[in-house]
């Protein structure tokens, strides 16, 4: 790999400062609200339903802008960071690899990332860009800052709908991160092990990878076979075939898959 990319939230940015400030925000214990994230992600849901659910109808962008407006708006600093960050990035750039920072957040995550001065060659959000994951738009703007071809770029994300999906629709290589709600409780599924050319518990894991041998066929770190289209071990049939060029969504269980046929 020549670039790797990387998500911003659960996968350099710990979330847990975030939702404990949205249970302040809105008067409950943060255990209540954590425990409404959970159930949203093993239903497949986003995690901002979660905030629905406590008040019915609830306009999540505008409440963002009122929290900002009281001054209780984006915090970000060192301690936000998981451990692991600053050493990964540090020994992909002495490694050589142009290390990228592109996940969803707003134009003012960006300013606290870039803030943080991490070994990274460029740090930019979906806000920034004018477009948010999953939307393949967005990982052609990935595609485009990576610098290399598609083959030599790995896309590093939590989320399998919004990460590692997209991203190897687009033609990127992709590693799964068991990491946050959405990267523990997804990691097994049969479309996650399908799709991820690897599968991580930690950054550092991907020094490792850089010099991996290109396969002809996408296998995760255990070495599991790519999808052949032959059934999925939950007993759900593999995605149909599609027209050529065309993309696919299917469901699993409760997990949102994209799929590019080419």
């Amino acid at each position: 790999m020549e670039t790797i990319v990387l998500d911003i939230g659960e996968t350099l940015v710990r979330d847990d400062r975030h939702w404990a400030s949205w249970a302040d925000w809105l008067g409950v214990p943060p255990h209540t609200l954590g425990a409404l994230v959970g159930a949203a992600v093993s239903q497949g849901r986003e995690a901002t339903d979660a905030l629905r659910i406590l008040r019915p109808g609830m306009d999540v962008e505008e409440a963002c802008r009122a929290r900002a407006a009281a001054g209780r708006g984006e915090h970000l600093d060192e301690s936000d960071l998981y451990q692991d960050v600053r050493p990964a990035l540090g020994e992909l750039r002495a490694a050589g690899v142009r290390v990228v920072v592109a996940g969803d957040g707003t134009v003012r995550a960006g300013e606290l990332l870039r803030a943080l001065d991490l070994p990274a060659d460029l740090v930019v959000t979906s806000d920034e860009w004018g477009v948010r994951k999953p939307d393949p738009e967005f990982f052609a703007r990935v595609a485009e800052a990576s610098g290399a071809a598609p083959e030599a770029t790995l896309y590093v994300g939590d989320h399998p709908a919004d990460d590692l999906f997209p991203a190897a629709a687009a033609g990127l290589r992709t590693a799964h991160l068991r990491r946050g709600p959405y990267g523990h409780w997804w990691a097994d599924h049969p479309d996650v092990v399908e799709t991820a050319d690897f599968r991580i518990d930690a950054l550092t894991e991907l020094v490792g990878l850089v010099g991996a041998k290109e396969a002809t066929g996408s296998t995760t770190s255990e070495g599991s076979p790519a999808s052949d289209g032959s059934p999925a071990s939950d007993g759900s049939p593999a995605s149909d075939a599609s027209p050529e060029g065309t993309t696919k969504v299917v469901r699993r269980g409760a997990l949102r898959s994209v799929r590019q046929v080419y």
